[in-house]
């Protein structure tokens, strides 16, 4: 039955009947009695009212839901953040230091990871290409078994061949108008293994290396590496045993515009380093 069957179908109204086609005359409403009960008005369907209230109902249920938060917070903690592969202790880091370097590192595995990382500070800077500078280096860091060891073999690395290829003078030093860039900047470190006296430490670290000016034959680039430090505890602190290096971990080079010659030389010498902790 259509809308107008709904509306004038039935007695008094115009529609089909049966589905003949016959129409109903529609005759006059009786004239109303003044002093007679006053003609009530048709009331509201009730199932419309039902439906209205549904509606309004899951409207205010669909806005109660979107404002409450998606997760709930959880209340404050004292405890220490947990250990993780990628997130650091929260241990603090060490106050004492030797020849510019952090000592007095903590007897555990944190410390033994904490040492490596700022060993391979020490053993990637600059520092090592100046003779005098390089043997402070590694007399801070080096076990007294195997200092004189690595002394020989650091200064064979860095031979006055090798300064004369980068472009520096025997002294390690940059010529004029232009600064030498050595610098190792620790990503993270994993223990690879810790025996209470002994532990070794992978330090995986970006490197910055090259000489800064506009005759410069060797700008400064960029590289990530990993450093293997062999840690031995000599009673008060961490002391190198061992190092080793290899290529990677290396992630895809950025869309990052290449700085000036000159940027790189003022960032060098504005930004200083840190002291790191596991």
């Amino acid at each position: 039955m259509s809308n107008d069957d709904d509306q004038y179908g039935g007695a008094g109204g115009y529609g089909e009947v049966g589905g003949t086609g016959q129409t109903r005359t529609r005759l006059p409403d009786p004239p109303a009695d003044p002093y007679g009960p006053a003609r009530r008005t048709p009331r509201t369907s009730r199932s419309l009212i039902t439906v209205v209230g549904v509606v309004v109902l899951l409207i205010a249920a669909i806005a109660f839901a979107n404002s409450a938060p998606d997760t709930p917070s959880d209340p404050a903690s004292d405890k220490p953040p947990t250990d993780s592969s990628t997130a650091a202790t929260g241990t603090n880091p060490v106050t004492g230091k030797s020849a510019g370097i952090p000592k007095g590192f903590a007897h555990d595995e944190q410390g033994a990871q904490s040492a490596a990382a700022n060993f391979a500070v020490a053993l990637g800077s600059d520092a090592m290409f100046n003779p005098a500078r390089r043997r402070a280096v590694v007399d801070a860091v080096a076990d007294d078994s195997t200092r004189a060891k690595l002394q020989s073999a650091f200064d064979a690395d860095y031979s006055a061949g090798l300064l004369s290829q980068i472009g520096l003078t025997k002294d390690g030093l940059a010529p004029a108008g232009s600064t030498f860039v050595n610098r190792t900047v620790p990503a993270g470190t994993k223990l690879k293994s810790y025996a209470g006296e002994t532990a070794a430490v992978d330090v995986w670290c970006i490197g910055m290396f090259g000489l800064t000016g506009e005759k410069s034959t060797r700008p400064v680039t960029s590289g990530w590496f990993t450093i293997s430090v062999t840690l031995k505890w000599n009673g008060s602190d961490w002391k190198v045993v061992e190092t080793s290096q290899k290529d990677g971990p290396t992630p895809v080079t950025g869309d990052n515009a290449v700085s000036g010659s000159d940027e790189i030389s003022s960032a060098v010498t504005e930004f200083g380093g840190f002291t790191y902790a596991r």
